[in-house]
């Protein structure tokens, strides 16, 4: 499928670096809660990550990653997600976050 250059604008992809990151026992599958500071035009969202094969909570403090922050909220497991924290997965399907280097300001716009 192929979409137009004016549909791709659409989606929001921005560059934050990782907060505050702590562990989520209530979720189904194994989770974190995130908080990611995108700048101070959007300020720190918050978010939960299945992220757990690859990162421990601690690891993630610092890092700079890429979330999508313009799909709405989700209700998982009683925590408000707002954003998409994005990664690929490895062999086994475990996510690797998509992160930025080198670093460049938080909130910046991917294009």
């Amino acid at each position: 499928m192929t979409i137009s250059y004016e549909e791709f604008e659409k989606v929001d992809l921005r560059s934050g670096t990782v907060i505050k990151a702590e562990e989520f026992p209530r979720t189904k599958k194994p989770a974190y809660k995130v908080w990611v500071d995108f700048g101070d035009e959007i300020g720190v969202k918050q978010t939960s990550a299945q992220v757990t094969v690859h990162y421990t909570p601690e690891s993630l403090i610092g890092k700079q990653v890429v979330g999508c922050i313009n799909l709405g909220t989700r209700n998982i497991a009683g925590f408000t997600s707002e954003f998409l924290l994005v990664g690929f997965p490895d062999n086994n399907g475990a996510v690797c976050l998509i992160t930025v280097d080198p670093k460049v300001p938080n909130g910046e716009k991917m294009f």
